[in-house]
Parts: structure tokens; sequence; C-alpha cells
């Protein structure tokens, strides 16, 4: 009974453990489903973040995600102050736009440089370019492209449509 045992174990244990690599190499450079976390983005994503504790699920897609950037993709990005955490913000300038900032950013316009872009939160509450400067396309990580859940919400993150689209200088 034991050999039976021991010999089933093992063979759902090869089988299954065979599927762990090419799900972890998905996950780490094609797509990874993310739950996302606090009040930066509000209103469109966590739309409900003051009223429950119901956060949305997205889909960020990895896979060559600091090509053909436009200004209103929500990107997912290592923190310049903290590179172990990774935030979620909207483009808004790209390497050379002319960005009218807010405080606490030290200057009123910023010319965002070569290799960089400018992201800030949809909401009041964020911590974004406005108080870390531009960031380095090299830290974004991902594409916000889908809202999982709550399936009333679920579908194609229509980033073009936010005015955020068209420069803002």
């Amino acid at each position: 009974m034991s050999t039976k045992f021991l010999g089933q174990f093992t063979h759902h244990l090869i089988r299954y453990a065979t599927w762990l690599p090419p799900l972890i190499l998905f996950n780490t450079h094609v797509a990874q489903v993310t739950l996302i976390n606090g009040p930066s983005m509000y209103p469109y994503l966590n739309p409900q973040y003051h009223e429950s504790l119901r956060r949305d699920l997205c889909l960020v897609f990895k896979l060559y995600a600091q090509w053909n950037l436009k200004r209103g993709m929500l990107v997912t990005f290592r923190n310049p102050n903290d590179p172990e955490k990774i935030t979620v913000k909207r483009i808004i300038g790209l390497e050379g736009d002319v960005i009218h900032a807010r405080p606490p950013y030290p200057h009123e316009y910023v010319h965002v440089p070569e290799g960089h872009i400018w992201v800030e939160g949809d909401g009041e509450k964020s911590k974004d370019s406005n108080y870390y400067g531009p960031i380095s396309v090299r830290l974004i990580t991902g594409r916000i492209t889908h809202i999982l859940s709550p399936l009333n919400r679920a579908g194609r993150v229509k980033w073009w449509e936010h005015p955020s689209h068209s420069a803002r200088a």
C-alpha cells in the first residue's frame, strides 16, 4: 500500500511540477494578474475605495512593456524611492514633453528628459512624478490592459479615452 501511494504521489508530483517553471516564466515575463491597492488611481481604478474593501483585479501585460509608450497608458513600474515596490500610475508625459508640474515638485514646468516619462496618479493621494520627478523608462515592468474584477467593470482598459492622452503643458 505504501509503495502504491508513493508511486502515485511521485507521478502527481512530477506531473504538476513540470508546469511550475513555465507558469513562473509566464508570470515573470509575459503577463500577471495583480490586485490594485491604494487610492492613487481612484476613481479610475478602485472606484469603491472609500466605500468597501473591494479592490480591482487587473491584468498586467509585461512583454515589451517599455516599447511604444503613449500618454494615458496605465503602467506598473519599480518605485524610484523603494525599488522593491511596484507602483501603478498613468503616463502624462513622454520624453521631450514640457509638463506643468504640481507641488511638491520644486519647479512649475519640467522638460521630460530622454529615456524618461512623467507619471501621475488619478487620485489626490498619489506619490508620483510630482513627488520624485521623471522616471526612467527602464523602471517600467508592465502595462495594465484589462480589469478582471469586479465583473461589472471587467474589460479592456481604454487609456486612449483619458484626457491625459494629449500632452499637458
